[in-house]
Parts: C-alpha cells; structure tokens; sequence
C-alpha cells in the first residue's frame, strides 16, 4: 500500500500534507464575476449571471431549456414534481446512489422501487430494468401499472455514477416501450457524453449538481435540463414560487417552490464553467496516470466504456473483496490521502429496505469492493 500512498502523492506534489477526495479549484474570473455581483447589490435570486448561468448550461448540453436550481436535489424534486410524479405513484431508480436521488422521489410522496446496476458501468442495468417490467408490470390504457400494488410506474431516474455514462440509449427506449418518463440524474457527469450527445438530455428531463465536490462548483447549485420548452418553463415558474408576473403584486395560482439559484452562486458558476474545458483535460491526465499505474499493480481502474466520453469526477477502483477494500481505506487514510467506499446502498437504509423487487447482485458486489480515490483536478 505504501506505494500506491506514494503515488497519489506524487501526483499531487504533496508529499506530506492531507490530500483530500475532491477539492474545488478557483483559477478565473470566480473573484471578478464575484465582486461584479457585489457590486450591483443583486445577489439574490435575481440577476444577470443566473441567466448567463442557464445560457451557458444549454451551450454546454446542446439543451433547448435549462433553469437554476438551489441544488440538485431541489432539481429534481422539481423535475419529478413538474411530471406530477405524486403519492401513489412508483419511480424505478439504482440502489447504488447517493441518499439525495431517493430523497428527491420520496419528497412526491411516490415510492422509489429499486433495479440493479451494470458491473461495467455502475448505473441502471438496462436488463434488470426489462425484467422488472417484464414480471411485475403491465400496461393499461397507455400506463404503466405495478401488478402487485395497482400503482402507476410514472418515472425512472438512472444515474451517471461517477460520470460515468450507464446505458442511457437503452433505458430510454425500453421506458418509452412502457410509457414511462426518463429523468436523468446527471449530477455527477458534467462533461460526460455518449457519443456525441451530452448526458442529461437523453430523457424528458436531466439534472446536474454543482456541489464544493463537483468539478465546477457554485458552492451549491442545481439545474434541470430538457428539450421541451413549455415544461421548461413551468419548471421556471414553479422554482420561483409559482408566482404570476406583475408590478408589484404577489399572485400565487398553484403550489411553488423556492427554489432558485441566488445570483452570487450564479457568478461563481459561470466562472467555473470557463475553466470546464481545462478541467476535464486535467481529470484525464490524472485518470490516464492512475490506469496506467494501477494495472501494474493488478487492481482494475474503472474506464469509460466504447462510444462514451466520462469525465472522470471521482477516480474509481475496484478491490477483490471487502477485505482488500477495508485494508486500503484504513492504510491511505491513515497516511493523509483520502479515500472512500462507494455509497451504503439504498436497500440497506431504514425508509428503503423494503423497496426492491428484483435481485441486485451486482450492486452488492459492487459496494463491497468500489473505492474512490483522490480527484481533483491538478493545475
């Protein structure tokens, strides 16, 4: 282990301070754009760098909506919330994700019934997503019903674990075959493509997070994305308290949301998103480095899969077995380089143990050997 501490040191030319998993980087205009906010007294939820921020978002993804969001957890909430995803109601997403995907669903009221994942790309297995069709639902009149509960399967959230791109083509195809809507956690994967089609705008709607931990960050910060521009702008409406235009006013007509992105975060964010070209060549600098150095050390460093573009958020490894992944979080962590386990899955949680009705093998595989090791990109 002590070379594998060495290494990672190495590359962060630190060769005694603590190396922590992800740490943000401020090389741009983040103190200008910062200041110019400051200086205008709008910091608020009003502003002109929340409408650069979302200018900005559609230029990246090539998506023809995109609105602000307080983080991403709110992001999709709203989206889910603007698809009328409700108590009830079943939305299928991976037991191998972080808590915030669950929590957005059952924010609705519906419930999250879980399906595996993909061995290769540790998102939503396109198979298992088919088989919990296939055995324990059926159409009728045009909708998606649970057999076993009589519930309306109205949503599907697959995630991008770790920027990686999971089978987005597929899931969407085969939930459009069960008049089931896509809602893409894409909160990871920033900078992530299948082909040449940027994650996120795959399904009816896409969302993104700009946590301290991401690649480019706001501070906080979320966004939804989506090709249907009506629905974006009732997501709009509904983040802003569902409030109805006037002077001066307060008319409220329907159930809102305040969840908008105040303007300072927003200059933040838009400086960061300057820097995404060379952050996402210096992620893959340091991913190309850890491949090479980790297959002589015969520990398999997760890639990208033929015909995706991943951008490499959080460098991935995985160990043989829960021994080995215990013996090397204990070892790097001991000497200052930070490494984590992947998430405790969802199915082992109080509020979702009892949301499954296919086996996850592979996701229990996968969260007894996944760790992620340090990320940040190296200027």
């Amino acid at each position: 282990m002590e070379k594998v501490v060495d290494f990672i040191r190495k590359q962060f030319k630190e060769p005694e301070q603590f190396i922590p998993l992800h740490a943000p980087v401020f090389v741009g205009n983040e103190k200008k754009y910062l200041n110019e906010c400051i200086d205008s007294t709008f910091v608020s939820s009003v502003g002109k760098f929340v409408d650069r921020f979302e200018a900005d978002i559609k230029a990246i993804t090539g998506a023809k909506s995109a609105v602000a969001t307080t983080n991403g957890t709110a992001a999709l909430h709203i989206a889910l919330h603007a698809l009328d995803v409700s108590t009830h109601d079943i939305v299928i997403t991976q037991p191998l994700t972080f808590v915030a995907t669950c929590n957005a669903i059952k924010y609705t009221g519906a419930t999250p019934l879980f399906v595996d994942v993909d061995l290769e790309t540790m998102g939503m297995s396109s198979s298992s997503l088919r088989t919990f069709f296939e055995e324990h639902c059926e159409l009728r009149t045009g909708r998606c019903i649970h057999k076993r509960t009589g519930e309306i399967v109205k949503a599907c959230v697959p995630m991008h674990t770790f920027g990686f791109p999971c089978d987005i083509k597929l899931i969407v195809e085969i939930c459009e075959e069960w008049n089931v809507a896509v809602v893409e956690d894409a909160a990871e994967s920033l900078g992530s493509w299948v082909g040449k089609q940027h994650t996120g705008t795959f399904g009816k709607l896409g969302v993104f997070s700009f946590n301290g931990n991401k690649i480019v960050t706001a501070g906080g910060g979320g966004c939804v994305v989506t090709d249907d521009i009506e629905l974006g702008k009732k997501i709009k409406h509904l983040t802003t308290t569902a409030k109805q235009p006037h002077p001066w006013a307060y008319r409220h007509e329907e159930l809102g949301f305040n969840y908008r992105m105040p303007n300072i975060n927003a200059a933040l964010i838009c400086a960061q998103l300057e820097c995404l070209p060379q952050f996402l060549e210096k992620k893959r600098t340091l991913a190309t480095a850890y491949k090479m150095f980790f297959e002589k050390q015969e520990i398999i460093f997760k890639w990208e899969q033929e015909g995706t573009t991943a951008n490499f958020w959080l460098n991935t490894l995985l160990l043989k077995d829960e021994h080995q992944k215990t013996a090397f979080l204990e070892a790097t962590n001991k000497n200052g380089v930070m490494t984590r386990p992947i998430w405790d899955l969802m199915t082992t949680l109080p509020m979702y143990q009892d949301s499954l009705d296919v086996p996850i093998p592979n996701a229990e595989y996968l969260a007894s050997r996944i760790v992620n090791i340090p990320s940040s990109v190296i200027i």
